[in-house]
């Protein structure tokens, strides 16, 4: 069977700073007629799993406004344009920027799109290690206002078993700390 959906008409309805959001209509495959699709373009977006030389995970908390609440979070930022093609330069910069720290290993973990029947952003996961903290730093985004914490792996798993960490991209991140522990066991 086909699953391709061909776009008859699209129309661009929000572009942003970030976002741009479109309204396409499909034919269906096999002759099932049209259906409409909001869709979300985005740039995509890095996340970064850090490890300090403690065996402790940095975490943020900071305010998130479509939820109306602070959420616990693993340093991450969008890609700006032609980051894309070095990803390490852009990993770095939103750990120095987010945590005041610098990773000297980087390792990439995974890709995996965030929300796939809305949008096509795609996050990148690292895991940094070798941190030390930078004097000087490079500033926060302007309104960026976040919380960096240490936390050991069982503070972590006990805000895990809390449902205190909900964010997709850190309990990804968290659950491949824990694979890397039990590995090394």
């Amino acid at each position: 069977m086909n699953f391709t959906e061909r776009t008859i008409s699209s129309k661009e309805i929000f572009k942003g700073k970030i976002i741009e959001i479109k309204v396409d209509t499909v034919e269906l495959p096999n002759g099932l007629g049209q259906q409409t699709r909001e869709l979300v373009f985005h740039p995509g977006g890095i996340s970064v799993l850090a490890i300090t030389d403690e065996d402790k995970v940095i975490l943020e908390r900071q305010f998130r406004k479509p939820l109306e609440k602070m959420i616990y979070e693993v340093p991450a930022g969008k890609l700006e344009e032609g980051e894309y093609s070095n990803l390490e330069n852009a990993v770095l910069r939103e750990l120095e920027e987010e945590t005041d720290y610098h990773a000297s290993h980087l390792k990439k973990i995974h890709e995996f799109y965030v929300s796939p029947g809305i949008s096509n952003e795609v996050n990148i996961l690292f895991e940094a290690r070798g941190l030390t903290k930078v004097q000087n730093a490079k500033p926060a985004d302007i309104g960026e206002l976040i919380e960096v914490i240490e936390l050991t792996f069982d503070e972590v798993q006990k805000l895990i078993a809390q449902n205190e960490i909900q964010d997709a991209k850190t309990l990804i991140a968290l659950q491949y700390w824990e694979l890397i522990r039990l590995r090394s066991k």
